[in-house]
């Protein structure tokens, strides 16, 4: 056993954890935080993406011990449980999810991306918010919403900068 500080969505714990864990298994048990998916467990599908000192990560390929001192953030980070993110709004108005077990990775891996865009005052091409959405998977849409909706939040966004 290793004795490891995290810092989950703003909640700071000192756990003693076996060095094989993984992060998303003591994010979930220790931290009851039920926004990180795992799909495949082999860092395939993206359900267990988390930001790991404002990076994302998957959080099925991480050992918890090695984010000992660093920060965690989940999907509940972003807008809480009333989904006020704009990029969860987003998802709402364009179809972005249906059965929604993969949405907390895709909201957590766009996130910083949209960011990013809204920063440089860029609006991608689909193929580029493709190429960005490509480590996640979705089993139930054909990643037309998921794209509209990432349009529809760097749009929303750059025209409130505007205003």
């Amino acid at each position: 056993m290793t004795q490891t500080t995290l810092t989950v969505n703003g909640q700071t714990r000192t756990l003693e954890v076996e060095p094989r864990r993984l992060l998303a298994d003591i994010i979930r048990t220790e931290f009851d935080v039920s926004g990180v998916h795992i799909g495949c467990a082999h860092g395939v599908c993206g359900c267990c993406t988390v930001h790991i000192d404002g990076i994302p990560r998957l959080s099925c390929l991480t050992f918890a011990v090695q984010c000992d001192g660093k920060e965690i953030n989940t999907v509940e980070s972003l807008g809480g449980f009333d989904a006020t993110h704009v990029l969860q709004q987003a998802f709402k108005s364009e179809h972005g999810l249906q059965c929604g077990y993969c949405t907390p990775g895709f909201l957590m891996t766009l996130a910083p991306y949209v960011e990013k865009k809204v920063a440089n005052g860029e609006m991608p091409s689909d193929e580029e918010i493709r190429e960005a959405i490509s480590g996640n998977i979705c089993r139930c849409t054909g990643y037309h919403g998921i794209v509209a909706a990432v349009r529809k939040a760097i749009s929303n966004q750059l025209e409130g900068q505007q205003a």
